[in-house]
């Protein structure tokens, strides 16, 4: 349900053209910082879900899992100061657990729950540093946190290097669902620094190569918009 949502308020982000034109500059600032948020947390959940398999198989590992899991309902209520240093009662918070067992799989998990709740609190600077040491191979949340990572450099004034990772995020990914929405990430970046012909670029990619995404239903608004910015 959250995987549709997401993808329904994307598609829904485009406006008639000469509206966006008019707006282009207001348009950026707002979608700048428009992350894909429910994406992310979908992915780490999933991880989550995966990785209890293998956690109770050592003392450790099983309460790391323990520690971690009143972390993750304070983070779903969207309590990130909460989920990361803990209630003084009974949860000692993310950073906690990446200290006390960083060396498991809920250990690492927590650096990528940790980043996002830094993102979302708006120290981009710590949200960087955990999610740059949470470690996965996994094909979709790889993706999404270095995604993510773009998202806070964005946020934090670098948009260049927050375009270096959208697009290494949309490598990573190469599929319909993430690539897309990484690539409308950077097209968008690329017309906040007047960077037009990127633009075109990144958007057109996401027209011949994602054509199947839900982005790629209104990208042609974005490709004229660029053009128009660009007096092509």
């Amino acid at each position: 349900m959250a995987n549709k949502e997401t993808g329904k308020k994307v598609a829904n982000a485009g406006q008639e053209v000469g509206e966006i034109v008019s707006r282009s500059e207001q348009f950026i600032e707002n979608n700048k910082k428009n992350i894909t948020f429910g994406i992310v947390a979908i992915a780490i959940l999933t991880g989550a879900i995966l990785a209890y398999n293998y956690l109770y198989a050592a003392p450790k590992n099983k309460n790391a899992a323990i520690a971690i899991f009143k972390g993750e309902q304070y983070f779903m209520k969207d309590s990130f100061n909460l989920a990361l240093n803990g209630n003084g009662v009974d949860y000692d918070g993310f950073e906690y657990i990446i200290k006390q067992y960083g060396g498991t799989k809920a250990g690492n998990l927590a650096k990528a729950y940790a980043g996002i709740c830094y993102y979302k609190t708006g120290d981009t600077d710590s949200a960087i540093k955990h999610l740059k040491s949470f470690k996965s191979d996994d094909d979709n949340i790889s993706p999404a946190i270095t995604g993510l990572i773009g998202d806070c450099y964005v946020e934090a004034g670098d948009t260049k290097q927050g375009i270096s990772y959208f697009e290494k995020a949309a490598s990573k990914a190469d599929n319909d669902f993430l690539s897309p929405v990484y690539l409308k990430k950077a097209g968008i970046a690329y017309e906040s620094l007047q960077q037009y012909d990127n633009a075109i670029k990144t958007y057109t990619a996401i027209k011949e190569k994602y054509a199947a995404s839900m982005e790629a239903m209104d990208i042609e608004k974005y490709i004229v918009r660029a053009r128009l910015s660009a007096g092509k």
